[in-house]
């Protein structure tokens, strides 16, 4: 590894160059197999270049998973043999395209970037053999029939996934699933499938952020552990936004254990409702003076903001509360009751 100051004193030589066409590279292959929102907005993901391959995921869930898993793996396996390609045709002094003439080193990392892309075939032809029966969702959904085929099982999960009431959560290709039988979890690699009456849900962790890459704003999210009775059925973790957290309870058929007493954003005023507010601001500074934007995840219920903002007024004079303002609870960020928005249920 290199230092910084190291890198710096590199600029204008070929190292540095090489070095940093490696790390741009590297992150470009990051980005590619767990692609941030930006790049799922713009397309740049697997899924959207193979389109036409994988066919439709709303009419064929299970299919496109297989096909777009197993596409993944050909496609991530190609990642070494592109950066020595690439690297090749970038710094051609280094004679890369000229393997007779490479060190031990270079011979042998250019033996892993060919033998990769075959191991990776291989594997996705022993996978398509007998119509996919080989492929390891394949084989799962084998393990949740209780005597039918998986194909039966994988036309009930097509089947209920075509509903428009279905729980989802996340990015494509990162998505938690739940319909009115399964809890399904889609990785970059898998699709842990479970049966609703065969689990149980561990509410397990919850993990605090300051501020959201995607708001912007402060987050919680929750980790729960999906434990199925079916021995053949690994258990999976699912993690998701804690505003998302009563949308899944009222789709899931069995309670969520709360073994630790972990906080799902409850109102923290009264403990009894769940935090259904979020400062945001909306008013006119020309109008309203000195608001300002409030970061704090949601805490508060209707009822306890409204009696807050009620106690920081004037109480000799009731008529000029709606022109007001009261510090944020939390953070003591100032707002007026144009920032005060209803999170939808």
């Amino acid at each position: 590894m290199y230092s910084v100051s190291e890198i710096f004193n590199m600029t204008h030589s070929e190292e540095a160059v090489n070095l940093l066409f490696t790390l741009l590279y590297i992150f470009f292959s990051l980005c590619l197999i767990a692609p941030p929102t930006e790049f799922v907005s713009a397309g740049i993901t697997i899924q959207n270049v193979l389109s036409n391959f994988l066919g439709s995921e709303d009419m064929n869930f299970i299919y496109y998973h297989i096909k777009r898993t197993s596409a993944t793996v050909f496609v991530h396996s190609l990642f070494p043999l592109g950066y020595y390609v690439c690297l090749g045709m970038f710094s051609p002094q280094l004679q890369l395209f000229y393997p007779w003439d490479l060190n031990a080193k270079w011979k042998l990392f250019l033996a892993i970037c060919l033998i990769l892309p075959l191991v990776a075939a291989g594997l996705i032809y022993y996978w398509s053999r007998r119509k996919w029966d080989n492929h390891p969702i394949a084989r799962q959904l084998h393990y949740l029939g209780n005597g039918d085929s998986w194909r039966a099982v994988a036309s009930s999960i097509n089947i209920e996934f075509r509903r428009f009431d279905k729980f989802m959560s996340g990015v494509k290709g990162r998505q938690v699933v739940v319909t009115d039988s399964w809890v399904m979890k889609v990785s970059t690699y898998f699709v842990y499938v479970a049966h609703q009456n065969d689990i149980h849900l561990t509410l397990a962790a919850t993990e605090e952020h300051s501020i959201s890459y995607e708001s912007m704003t402060s987050v919680q999210y929750l980790n729960m552990v999906v434990q199925s009775i079916n021995q053949n059925v690994k258990p999976f973790t699912i993690r998701l936004n804690s505003l998302e957290y009563k949308d899944l309870k009222d789709k899931l058929s069995s309670p969520i254990v709360n073994a630790r007493n972990i906080e799902a954003d409850t109102c923290i005023g009264c403990m009894q409702k769940n935090a259904d507010i979020k400062l945001v601001k909306l008013c006119d500074n020309m109008e309203q003076g000195d608001c300002s934007q409030c970061y704090c995840r949601p805490m508060w219920c209707l009822e306890c903001m409204g009696k807050w903002f009620a106690s920081r007024q004037d109480q000799t004079q009731p008529e000029t509360w709606l022109g007001g303002k009261s510090p944020c609870p939390t953070c003591r960020a100032k707002f007026c009751v144009l920032d005060v928005c209803k999170i939808a249920d």
